[in-house]
């Protein structure tokens, strides 16, 4: 395996452990970790004042370090006295995926930390973004129930086939967004595509709308009241530039409800509004509130249509709680409600989660097509017959019936045997020499074998996904895109040699090193870079240096005229500085 398991990481279905991949720690270079020091020190500084309280304690609940970048080894040790463990992946995986591994009290985060050069804001997900965002607020209950939640009511959400078009799009500008040398015409292209396809999406999937709750919430959400709201969305408390921004007047303050399900979001620009809940109790209300919307709980002829427009495997669960998962290829309807349901290729039958003995995926390679409903003249459905009932009306072992269903769906042929549910009620039936027909049209001819008849008055809930996880081989992920690692330069590899001077001296590791010399370095092979040189002046400034603190302090000045779009970024590391911040 490419992680170090735990009890909670055993749990994972095989499918989600196909997006784990090892955190490679040693690739972390020292830039990387000066990256880290300085989001962190910058954040902790401000968000103690503006963020939720669970921040702060969840930082020292879950052992993240301002000074390092966390080892997901670390965090799990730790993270798994709450009931939560941590893995590794590459940047974005699917929307269902994600939320899955959060229906198992397991929170993904992309390895990969930003360029020195975004240290602000990347759209792709990276460490800073995963482990200081997300994983501090789970160490609230209340919180890490609603993600869990979300996870689990998320993964069952239908997409359109235009979602995973769009993941795509995404995932691959992100990848070229924060790669190193990218020409701006290919980002702009990306970026192009996104908006296009953003603009034909058509009616929003179910996927769609929880996501942009996702969004709202778990990224980009605020607590408190609209007047004196505080951070907790992950996307904020990880990016210094919109935390700051976000607490202003420029963006509107909205209070949360299911509306927000209908506010679509822009991955690539700061947020114009936010919403904001009172508590995270009320989270899961709102949450509680859109399931019920969801054709996990409505079922009916709108969830298998949405199923069937979405080309995903999914699943339909009948009134007798059997289950038909695979691909949905189309269904007869009649006034309103469907009467026949058919797959394609490989399906299987389940009752609660759990395959039906003899009817996997080898029993029905080529699909299952089934009625549904009553028959027809008789209102009592076949599910609510006493063995009484049934023997009368000849739905019984050996018998040759032709069962003519509301909707003019006719099954013909010899029962030969019937399965049960707990309850006793009958779910599937199977018949030989069997004809099935809508009208004219023949659905099942006697030469294709047995028969297996759903048993169903109704569709009682339609969801993504199998009932059964092992009935498929799931384990099918193709990365079209991977992270971009640009080649280190000579000149890269002396820069990141001098980061790593500095870092060992302030950690007593190697206190011969001249700073003075790595400063002259810095002038005169490295003139644009500027958190070296902040970080000298702090180790200046702690030692009482006064004259290379104030060499120090005019370079920076220096180069805030020649690179105006880093003043505020060089200021706000000089002021953490200047107020002797200690963490």
């Amino acid at each position: 395996m490419s992680f170090k398991s735990n009890y909670i990481l055993d749990k994972l279905p095989e499918h989600l452990k196909q997006y784990i991949k090892p955190q490679n720690y040693e690739d972390y270079s020292p830039i990387d970790q000066a990256v880290w020091r300085y989001v962190m020190r910058k954040n902790v500084d401000y968000l103690s004042k503006v963020a939720h309280k669970s921040y702060l304690e969840g930082l020292n609940k879950t052992g993240i370090s301002i000074d390092y970048i966390p080892n997901m080894y670390g965090m799990n040790r730790i993270l798994k006295e709450i009931g939560w463990a941590a893995v590794a992946v590459d940047g974005f995986i699917p929307p269902s995926a994600f939320m899955e591994f959060q229906a198992y009290n397991v929170l993904v985060i992309a390895s990969d930390i930003r360029q020195l050069e975004h240290i602000e804001y990347t759209p792709a997900p990276d460490i800073i973004h995963e482990g200081a965002g997300h994983a501090p607020i789970i160490a609230n209950p209340e919180y890490a129930e609603y993600l869990r939640r979300f996870g689990e009511i998320g993964s069952k959400a239908i997409s359109s086939a235009k979602d995973y078009e769009l993941y795509e799009a995404v995932r691959h500008l992100s990848i070229i967004k924060e790669a190193e040398g990218t020409p701006q015409e290919e980002i702009d292209k990306a970026q192009k595509k996104i908006e296009d396809l953003q603009l034909n999406m058509g009616e929003p999937s179910e996927m769609a709308l929880i996501r942009n709750l996702h969004w709202w919430t778990v990224e980009y959400g605020l607590i408190g009241t609209v007047d004196q709201p505080r951070i907790y969305g992950a996307g904020l408390l990880s990016s210094i530039g919109e935390s700051a921004w976000c607490m202003t007047n420029k963006v509107k303050k909205i209070p949360y409800s299911i509306e927000a399900a209908h506010t679509s979001f822009d991955i690539t620009q700061p947020q114009p509004q936010l919403f904001v809940t009172p508590d995270f109790a009320y989270l899961n209300q709102v949450l509680e509130e859109f399931a019920n919307t969801m054709s996990l709980r409505r079922g009916g002829l709108s969830g298998l249509e949405k199923l069937i427009n979405s080309k995903e495997m999914g699943t339909v669960e009948l009134s007798t709680g059997l289950q038909i998962s695979g691909h949905f290829e189309s269904a007869i309807a009649h006034e309103g409600k469907p009467v026949y349901l058919q797959t394609k290729g490989n399906t299987a039958l389940a009752y609660r989660e759990k395959e039906l003995i003899g009817h996997g995926i080898k029993q029905h390679p080529k699909g299952f097509g089934s009625p549904i409903g009553k028959l027809k003249g008789i209102n009592l459905a076949i599910e609510d017959m006493s063995p009484r009932d049934l023997k009368a009306y000849k739905i019984y072992e050996g018998e040759v019936v032709e069962l003519e269903f509301i909707g003019d769906i006719k099954v013909s042929g010899e029962i030969i045997t019937g399965t049960r549910n707990l309850k006793g009620e009958i779910i599937l039936i199977t018949l030989t020499n069997c004809t099935v027909t809508h009208k004219e049209k023949v659905l099942f001819r006697p030469d294709w074998g047995l028969y297996h008849m759903a048993v169903g008055e109704n569709i009682v809930s339609v969801f993504n996904g199998p009932a059964d996880l092992q009935s498929f081989d799931l384990v099918t992920h193709k990365v079209t895109d991977t992270t971009i690692k640009s080649v280190k330069t000579e000149k890269r590899k002396q820069l990141e040699q001098l980061y790593k001077q500095v870092r060992e001296f302030r950690e007593g590791k190697n206190v011969t090193i001249s700073r003075n010399k790595v400063f002259q370095e810095i002038k005169a092979n490295h003139p644009e870079d500027w958190l070296l040189a902040v970080e000298l002046y702090e180790l200046a400034k702690n030692n009482d240096d006064i004259s290379f603190a104030k060499e120090l302090k005019a370079h920076l000045e220096a180069l805030k005229h020649q690179k105006p779009q880093l003043g505020h970024l060089i200021d706000d590391g000089l002021g953490l500085v200047d107020k002797n911040l200690v963490i």
